[in-house]
């Protein structure tokens, strides 16, 4: 066995970095999936090397303003992009883009079919502040817009993951759940982001519930303070185990749905396009203290 591969499997079960171990007999670990955008601008080159030490195989890959990862990606060329990726075993597993929106998603799908990624993820577009049978008509419609989408989706081999990013139509849990019931297709899934719902972890557990299997990525982030100018103290407390959200019924309901989607634990520095810390070293500590904090949490 070479060392990179030596190093991989001692990421997967844990012993790396900070990295918490796995009991024997306890649930595996989650799917992890770092974002490129908790580090800012930071070179790919520095940051997917952090890829293995989070216990991650994937990489989720942003654009400008929140970090410039996929800009650094054309400018290097997809063969040294590849490389890269080999050079560290990671894989690109996730692009991210709220700067296209679900409608204009196509031409990234082609790239994310070269490279294996499995997931595209946006925003759901719409009018906004709609309750009721007014909310669920307008997402209705956004079901019916996207179905090319979906038709190109299934073409390529990739799902197009919406976000529950407030100010957007699909912001709310009841559009969320009617965008998954009127889309049927397995190419398109709900990227859940507890940041943006009522801070009561029953609520977001029982989502995670009726989301079941469509259900493709899970931030493992609260709203604490919120995002903007805070002290840093301040702005961590988005980060599971710093802010007040007890993520233990929500991870009961991963579990208990045999949650198969990515997972990212993830926040918002201020400004968009800093990393979260000083350092990439810093960066996957925090990143690594919030997961030991996630897999600490009892299962039952």
């Amino acid at each position: 066995m070479d060392r990179r591969r030596f190093v991989q499997l001692l990421a997967a079960i844990g012993v790396t970095s900070g990295a918490p171990r796995i009991a024997a007999g306890s649930e595996p670990s989650f799917r992890y999936v770092l974002s490129s955008c908790m580090y800012g601008t930071m070179d790919l080159g520095v940051i997917l090397p952090e890829v293995t030490k989070i216990g991650a195989e994937f990489i989720d890959v942003w654009p400008r303003v929140h970090g410039n990862q996929r800009e650094q990606i054309e400018k290097m060329g997809h063969a040294a992009f590849a490389a890269m990726l080999d050079r560290y075993g990671a894989k690109l597993g996730v692009l991210t883009h709220y700067d296209l929106g679900p409608f204009a998603l196509q031409d990234e799908m082609l790239v994310a079919r070269k490279f294996g990624a499995e997931l595209l993820i946006c925003g759901g577009q719409g009018p906004k502040d709609l309750v009721g049978s007014e909310l669920k008509a307008a997402v209705k419609q956004f079901a019916e817009q996207m179905k090319p989408h979906i038709a190109a989706a299934e073409e390529a081999g990739v799902t197009i993951g919406i976000e529950n990013h407030g100010n957007n139509l699909i912001d709310s849990p009841d559009s969320v759940k009617w965008l998954a019931e009127f889309v049927t297709s397995p190419n398109l899934g709900i990227a859940l982001a507890p940041y943006h719902l009522e801070q009561d972890p029953a609520v977001i557990a029982n989502l995670v519930r009726d989301l079941g299997d469509r259900m493709v990525m899970f931030y493992a982030w609260q709203h604490g303070k919120g995002s903007g100018k805070l002290p840093k103290e301040d702005e961590l407390l988005q980060m599971p185990g710093r802010g007040p959200l007890d993520f233990g019924p929500i991870v009961k309901a991963l579990r208990e749905t045999h949650y198969k989607g990515f997972v990212s634990i993830f926040m918002h520095p201020y400004p968009r396009g800093v990393a979260i810390q000083p350092t990439a070293g810093d960066v996957t500590s925090e990143i690594n203290r919030a997961r030991r904090y996630l897999e600490s949490l009892p299962t039952s």
